[in-house]
């Protein structure tokens, strides 16, 4: 019987492993998307392993909670943004200022179990790999970052009228579903 259930939990192991290592995208060449956990996903990837394990599998979308809601976002998507809007203009960067959210980790670990897979996303991958080696830092190790996130990279290409957008990759334009439909169970709600 012992032999049995070790054969069985082997093939199960086994069977786990082959389909995460099936998938497993290659080390990002841009460093700001590489994590310390050293686990990634793509968009694609990401979706059809949750599907098979949607229990087991946590996603955590951690853009902000404007983007979250405006732009669009995995139906099963934890929204926990890693950095907060400010509101403050930065003409440096020609965008709006964000901070770090001090309760980042926290909020995550209330939406998790232990035995939870996450796997997180941002716009395009660097958010999210600040957010998975936050998470890293704080003992979740089962980490992988989904290195196009939901809007995915931009074309670069002068001569393309598509030049700057982003529908190169992504979840959003892969075949995974997305929503701009609100659900206060995923959404982040917390308020200092």
């Amino acid at each position: 019987m012992k032999k049995k259930i070790l054969i069985l939990f082997t093939l199960i192991y086994l069977i786990f492993n082959f389909t995460f290592s099936a998938f497993s995208a290659s080390v990002p060449n841009n460093p700001k998307k590489q994590t310390e956990a050293g686990k990634y996903l793509t968009a694609y990837e990401a979706y059809e392993i949750w599907k098979k394990s949607p229990d087991k599998i946590k996603i955590i979308d951690s853009r902000t909670q404007e983007e979250y809601s405006f732009i669009g976002h995995a139906p099963m998507a934890f929204n926990v943004p890693v950095e907060l809007w400010t509101k403050k203009w930065n003409p440096k960067k020609n965008n709006y200022l964000l901070e770090p959210n001090p309760n980042f980790v926290a909020q995550v670990k209330k939406r998790i179990k232990p035995n939870n897979t996450i796997f997180i996303m941002c716009r395009s991958g660097s958010r999210s790999a600040k957010a998975a080696n936050l998470l890293f830092k704080a003992g979740i190790t089962n980490i992988y970052n989904i290195v196009d996130g939901f809007e995915g990279d931009k074309i670069d290409d002068n001569e393309s009228y598509f030049d700057g957008k982003r529908i190169k990759n992504g979840w959003k334009n892969s075949s995974a579903p997305w929503t701009y439909k609100m659900d206060p169970s995923l959404m982040y709600m917390y308020n200092p």
